[in-house]
């Protein structure tokens, strides 16, 4: 017979044993998820052949750039009219956005030159700041992927003209260009239906009828490129932007040449919070279309 002592020590054992038991049966405690490293940021400069003098930039490096020794493709980040390179650091949260991305990210400053070879101007060679003497110092400078196929181009603005311009004259560099709000009729008759821009962009596209005008004219370059040949493009406007109707009208331009592109309209105006939004979604699709290769 078992004394009521002999009971209890009995059920405590088996009590131990059970909660013993249930705790060897729990799965062993999951590692918190690490959020993605940040970019290395610097500022940088250069003497630009084109321009005849100093030029700033800020540029992106993955994490781990200086423990590695690969390749990385590369994207060429545009500022707006009355920006600066410093703009979508500090006003967008595009370093958290970039985070954890294998790319390099260059940020060029450009002043309000439209990134074109002035009309009137004649030193002021902005188009071929960007597009002979930016690229050649990037790639010799960093450890880039130098193939179209890990070169990719996009902007706001001003900066989005300017990435499609140079994705249309340029298909040998660049296999993705995107445009956030890009004031695509910036060539053609920007300054008439936005009188405050006027003096700038006649002074980089001179008056109608200058050359200049047909010569950076997108609509006017893109049927002269092989549709096959070119980037694919990316364009998003916000419902409430000034450059909606001309966003709606390049797209069906590049429709009826069956160009490969994606157009996406969502709600917002020209301002930071929606290019803040709308740069993520155009770093993903850029990621999608390019699979550089390293070198």
């Amino acid at each position: 017979m078992i004394s009521g002592n002999m009971k209890r020590a009995v059920l405590r054992i088996v009590f131990c044993f059970v909660i013993a038991s249930v705790g060897l049966a729990q799965p062993q405690a999951k590692h918190r998820a690490t959020s993605p490293a940040p970019p290395v940021v610097k500022d940088a400069a250069f003497h630009s052949a084109a321009l005849n003098r100093e030029m700033r930039y800020r540029i992106y490096l993955p994490h781990n750039y200086a423990a590695a020794t690969r390749r990385y493709p590369v994207m060429y980040l545009l500022h707006g009219l009355f920006g600066s390179y410093e703009n979508w650091d500090t006003l967008t949260n595009l370093a958290s956005y970039a985070s954890g991305m294998d790319w390099v990210i260059v940020m060029p400053d450009a002043g309000d030159s439209w990134y074109t070879n002035s009309a009137t101007v004649p030193p002021d060679k902005f188009e071929d700041y960007v597009a002979k003497d930016l690229m050649t110092e990037i790639d010799e400078k960093y450890r880039t992927i130098r193939d179209r196929h890990a070169r990719a181009i996009a902007g706001l603005s001003m900066g989005g003209y300017a990435a499609m311009k140079l994705a249309i004259r340029y298909p040998e560099s660049f296999a993705f260009a995107g445009s956030l709000s890009g004031a695509l009729d910036a060539a053609r008759d920007l300054d008439a239906r936005l009188p405050e821009f006027a003096p700038k962009l006649k002074e980089v596209f001179g008056g109608f009828g200058n050359p200049a005008r047909a010569n950076n004219d997108i609509f006017v370059l893109l049927p002269k490129g092989k549709p096959s040949g070119l980037p694919y493009l990316y364009l998003a406007c916000g419902t409430d932007d000034r450059f909606l109707s001309v966003n709606r009208e390049f797209v069906a331009t590049l429709s009826e040449r069956h160009v490969r592109y994606e157009y996406h309209e969502t709600p917002g105006d020209h301002d930071w919070s929606y290019w803040d939004r709308e740069i993520r979604p155009l770093l993903r699709a850029m990621e999608n279309q390019l699979s550089p290769r390293s070198h």
